[in-house]
């Protein structure tokens, strides 16, 4: 199953002498994407993290986002949506012969 979790940063968090936190989320990042749980990563044009997982349920995708070191610092959260297939195509090949 694939998510997309979007980054929320925690109101009044504290971003003061974070390097290590934030080198320690980096690796976190790196060792999922090469696993492949962090199919891609962006970042938007306010610095908010935009991540596709794919995990084998929703529990397991909270799971895994629990445990970045951002989150447990109470300095982000995440959004997460699941992601469906893309039905919309199916309108153009629909069969007619029944309409008037």
């Amino acid at each position: 199953m694939k998510f997309l979790a979007t980054e929320q940063e925690i109101a009044r968090a504290d971003w003061t002498n974070k390097q290590s936190v934030l080198e320690a989320e980096a690796r976190l990042v790196y060792t999922l994407y090469s696993e492949g749980t962090i199919r891609e990563i962006y970042f938007t044009e306010e610095h908010d993290a935009i991540l596709i997982l794919e995990t084998q349920s929703k529990e397991e995708c909270l799971q895994i986002l629990s445990t970045f070191p951002l989150v447990r610092g109470k300095l982000i959260r995440f959004d997460v949506k699941e992601l469906l297939p893309y039905t919309g195509f199916q309108r153009l090949f629909k069969d007619h012969s029944t309409e008037d």
